[in-house]
This record gives structure tokens, C-alpha cells and sequence, in this order.
């Protein structure tokens, strides 16, 4: 329920905390008073319509906060917890509006979007105007009521149960006819991929064996190279030059030419260039075996390096083309091979699920004629019991009519196959139509009422706000509607901006709106009432501006005190 009411700066109000308990609370005030201002407040707080006059002159901004207890379980938690919003020790919905008009809004001082404000501000109040008409007056929320009134919960819940495996079993069918039809549509691509992807015949973990074997073999054919160069440097380039050795043969028989053949080496001036080139011809023939063996031993295949870079080349433009990697090319290529005996065993699978989407249509359809059943039965029944409270609320002329209507399969939903419509004639031979259609203000509200009571216990709703309910009536009808009022107060709480001294009377609380004016400067205060001052303003209320001592005889018989 409200538990409390922060204005600063709206209109005519400066600075208002008001607190409210449960039971029904009314307010009043002469006409102008500013009554309209505090319903404007909340709406406010509740995601209402912000707008530039609503600032006070001379203030920078109003605000508004509401504070609400709702009960344990409240659909308004869940919501909350939905959004990331904590709420364990009750909600408060706050609006600041500026200058411009802007607005920003909060909830449990969290800054939230007014959209969101609404639906958090829908679930805890509900308010029941003549010129705002919500709650009772959507066509949504007649269902929900009408099963709250007379549906038993584990036949809604049956309900919902067959709607979700319904729902279920046809989204399998759908995504089943889908993947058939899309395999259909590229089979022929299918077919080309799957075959390239087999010659391919990619293997986990090949991307980098290829890579390595590629590096050693270049570094092999390095080697190689190398290796060939020396070689050459000592391979004569033609047959006249025989090469180094050939070279080094000659100039050692140059220089034996120089000394008799017998002569010792001391008496040899070239012995030691003869020993020289001797032994140079000696390592050189040692580098030529040297490098005959490395040539052998060295491994550089061109081919086969040509054929690894050729592998890899292969790997990488079907990765590329598939926009993957090649490591995921042997997964693909089984993907698509299961897309292709898709087409074959797919036809199976659907009629498959067609059968069962069929059955879960008949078991939500069977579940919901059972519904039907016990709605219209209900619908009836509400009918009577509205029928009853419609003669003391001066709408003794009106017929309401809660309407089950079969919908198309189409329109069926987890609340089942109806249509459910609350309708009213307000006079005789009329067709029922819509309530805020058909109804007048005044008939609306009253109407609203009687709904109210006979369905107070089924809403969720655990704030009530009606606004002048008991415009243009008195006597009688007012005391009925007085009566009315408090017995729906019982279960929720009810706030009720009222004219009348019966239905005034029947309040549990009491707040009288007036307007005082000070320095120039007019400004709208709400003072609680008890005892005496309530007492003379009901007097009030029935009198006029004079007060007279039958006035206050006949509040204290409205009040039931002595």
C-alpha cells in the first residue's frame, strides 16, 4: 500500500509530507482548495504526464515521492528484480520535473526510465477517475479478473502448462521445417563443399606440422646451397684450368725445375714453398671429401618443399573461403555432411514433430475448452452479483455484461482461447459496449466501483484511488456509495477525493485539502482531521459556509457518535 506522500514545489504546494495507513482515507476541501493537485502529485510519481506549469513560481524544479509497502510476493518485486532493481524493504517511485518540462525519474533512488516508472507505478496503484479511467477500464485486465473472480488456480495453471509445451513443440517443428528447407535451398553447394572439404581431407594439428616441416626444409635447401657454392669455387670452370688442385700441382713441379732433383732441401731455396703448396694440396683434397660428404648428408628436395608449400596453400584458401580457421575445417566438414543427412532423415524428424505439435494443440485446446466452460459460468455469476450492487448507486437502468468470445487459434494465448470483455448498457434496449465508451463520468466511476466490490479480492492492485466517485449524486446513493467504499477498503486500501458528507463519514482516515494566502501568495496545505475537526468539517460539508447546530446533529449521526 502508499505509506507516504513527499511534494516539494508542484503548483500551489511548497513543501507536503503525508502519511497513510491502510483502510479507506478520504480527503476534502472546498472546490479549488487544490484536491486535484495532490492526485496530480501522485501521478506524477507513478509515471504520469509532466509538464512545465506543474512547477512552482519562483522554484527551479518540483519532485515528487511516493513510498509504497507492497505485500510479500507482489508482482511489483518481481518486475523490479527483472531490471537489477533491489527492493527488500518496500518501493519508492520519484519524479523531478524542471523548467523545461524535462523530467527524470528514480526508483528506490536508482534513475530509470518513465516507461518503466509506469508499469511499477501500474502494478501498486490503480486509479479510478471520471476523466482517467485505468485499470477495470482496459480490456487487458478482464480476464485476469474474471478468472481471480471464479477460475480456480490449477485450471489457469494447467492452462499455461499446455500453452508452453505447445508453444515448444511448434517452435521444434518450425526450426526443424526451417533447417530442411534452408538444406533444400543449398544442397547443391552442400554437396561441392562436402566433397571439397573430403579431398581436402584437413586434419587436426596439420596447419602446424606443415609449417614446421616447411621451415626445415628451407633451412636444408640453405644448407644446400651453401654447400654447392664451395663445391663450385673448387670445380675447374673448363677443362684447360684444371681446377685449384691442378693449380697447385703445377707450380710445385715450377718450382722443382729450379734445383737438381738430388740436391738436399738446405741447398733448395723453394723447399719450403714446395712443402707449402704440398700441403695446401693436401687440405684441399681434405675440403673437397669434406664437402663431397655434406653434400650427401645435406637433405634438400625442391619437390618436396614445393609440395608442403602447395599443402599449406590449399589449407589456408579453404579456410579463407569459409571464413574460418584451418583448424576448424575437419568440424565443418562434418557440420556439413550432418546438413546433407538432414535432407534424408529431416522428412522423418518433421512429421515426427508434426504429430506431437499436433497433440500438444489438442491438449492445450481440450484445457481450454474446459476454461471456456467455467469462464462463462463465471461470467454469469458476476453478472448477477453486479447486478445486485447496481440499483443503490442510482445505476438501477444499467446492464453489465462480462463477455467470453472464442478467439482464432492465432490469438490464443498462456490465459487461453477467450476473449473477455466487460460490457454496459447504461439504458434500456442499448447494445453493451465498452465501459468508458458508454458509460458518463459519473456512471463510470460508480460502475467502477461496483466492479470493485464484487472483485476487490482478486486483484493485485493493493491501492485504490477514486476521484469524486460520488460526483452529482446524494441521499441515499451517496450513503450506498459510502458503504460500498469501506467494504472494498476492507481488503485493499482505498484513497477517495469526495464532495460527499456520507461517504466522507465512512472514512477511516480524514484529510481536509484547504487553500491559505499569505503575503500575496496562495499556497494548498492538507491537515488530518480527528474527533471535533472532523466532525465540524463533515458539518461543513453538509451545511455549506454556515455551520449550523443541526448540521453538526446530523455529522455526528453520519459519524454513528452520539
Amino acid at each position: 500500500m502508499l505509506t507516504a506522500l513527499a511534494i516539494r514545489d508542484v503548483v500551489l504546494i511548497e513543501r507536503l509530507d503525508l502519511a497513510f495507513g491502510a483502510g479507506l482515507t478520504v480527503l476534502t476541501g472546498e472546490t479549488g482548495a487544490g484536491k486535484s493537485i495532490l492526485l496530480d502529485s501522485l501521478g506524477l510519481a507513478l509515471g504520469g504526464r509532466s509538464e512545465q506549469g506543474l512547477v512552482r513560481a519562483g522554484a527551479e524544479q518540483a519532485s515528487v515521492a511516493a513510498a509504497f509497502a507492497p505485500p510479500a510476493g507482489h508482482p511489483a518485486y518481481a518486475l523490479l528484480a527483472e531490471q537489477g532493481l533491489g527492493a527488500d524493504e518496500g518501493i519508492v517511485l520519484r519524479r523531478i520535473i524542471g523548467l523545461d518540462g524535462r523530467s527524470r525519474a528514480f526508483i528506490n533512488d536508482q534513475p530509470v526510465g518513465a516507461a518503466l516508472l509506469r508499469r511499477v507505478g501500474g502494478l501498486l496503484v490503480e486509479v479510478q477517475g471520471q476523466h482517467d479511467q485505468m485499470g477495470l477500464a482496459d480490456p487487458m485486465t478482464h480476464a485476469g479478473l474474471l478468472d481471480a473472480y471464479g477460475v480456480t488456480p490449477g485450471l489457469r495453471i494447467a492452462v499455461a502448462t499446455d500453452h508452453a509445451a505447445w508453444r515448444e513443440a511448434t517452435s521444434a517443428l518450425s526450426a526443424a521445417r526451417e533447417a530442411i528447407a534452408k538444406a533444400m535451398r543449398e544442397e547443391e553447394w552442400l554437396r561441392h563443399a562436402v566433397e571439397e572439404l573430403s579431398n581436402l581431407a584437413a586434419e587436426p594439428g596439420e596447419e602446424e606440422r606443415l609449417a614446421a616441416e616447411r621451415q626445415r626444409l628451407q633451412q636444408g635447401e640453405k644448407r644446400a646451397e651453401a654447400i654447392a657454392a664451395a663445391v663450385s669455387e673448387l670445380t675447374p670452370r673448363d677443362r684447360r684450368s684444371g681446377g685449384p688442385a691442378a693449380a697447385l700441382r703445377a707450380a710445385g713441379r715450377a718450382l722443382q725445375r729450379l734445383v737438381p732433383s738430388n740436391a738436399p732441401d738446405a741447398l733448395n731455396p723453394a723447399a719450403a714453398a714446395m712443402a707449402a703448396l704440398e700441403r695446401a694440396e693436401e687440405a684441399l683434397s681434405e675440403a673437397e671429401t669434406v664437402l663431397s660428404r655434406l653434400a650427401d648428408a645435406v637433405e634438400a628436395d625442391p619437390r618436396l618443399l614445393e609440395n608442403v608449400e602447395e599443402r599449406l596453400f590449399a589449407l589456408r584458401a579453404a579456410a579463407r573461403k569459409h571464413g574460418i580457421a584451418i583448424a576448424a575445417l575437419p568440424g565443418l566438414r562434418e557440420t556439413l555432411r550432418g546438413r546433407l543427412e538432414a535432407l534424408e532423415t529431416g522428412t522423418a524428424r518433421v512429421e515426427e514433430l508434426e504429430h506431437q505439435a499436433g497433440m500438444a494443440r489438442e491438449r492445450f485446446a481440450a484445457s481450454c475448452a474446459k476454461l471456456s466452460e467455467v469462464r462463462r459460468k463465471a461470467a454469469e455469476r458476476l453478472d448477477r452479483a453486479i447486478a445486485r450492487e447496481l440499483p443503490p448507486l442510482k445505476l438501477e437502468r444499467a446492464r453489465f455484461t462480462a463477455s467470453v468470445a472464442a478467439l482464432p487459434d492465432t490469438a490464443w494465448t498462456a490465459q487461453g482461447a477467450d476473449e473477455v470483455r466487460f460490457l454496459i448498457a447504461t439504458n434500456p434496449g442499448q447494445t453493451p459496449g465498452a465501459l468508458a465508451k458508454i458509460a458518463s463520468g459519473g456512471e463510470l466511476s460508480r460502475l467502477m466501483l461496483a466492479l470493485k466490490v464484487v472483485l476487490a479480492g482478486g486483484s493485485t492492485v493493493p491501492t485504490l484511488v477514486f476521484d469524486e466517485v460520488d460526483s452529482g449524486i446524494g441521499g441515499a446513493t451517496a450513503a450506498a456509495v459510502g458503504e460500498r467504499l469501506a467494504r472494498v477498503a476492507d481488503e485493499v486500501q482505498v484513497l477517495l477525493v469526495t464532495h460527499s458528507p456520507q461517504v466522507a463519514a465512512r472514512g477511516g482516515a480524514h484529510l481536509r485539502v484547504a487553500k491559505h494566502v499569505a503575503k500575496g501568495r496562495a499556497e494548498t496545505r492538507v491537515e488530518p482531521l480527528l474527533g471535533a475537526e472532523r466532525q465540524e468539517e463533515i458539518a461543513r460539508m453538509l451545511a455549506g459556509e454556515t455551520v449550523t447546530e443541526a448540521a453538526r446533529a446530523a455529522a455526528r449521526s453520519l459519524m454513528g457518535a452520539p
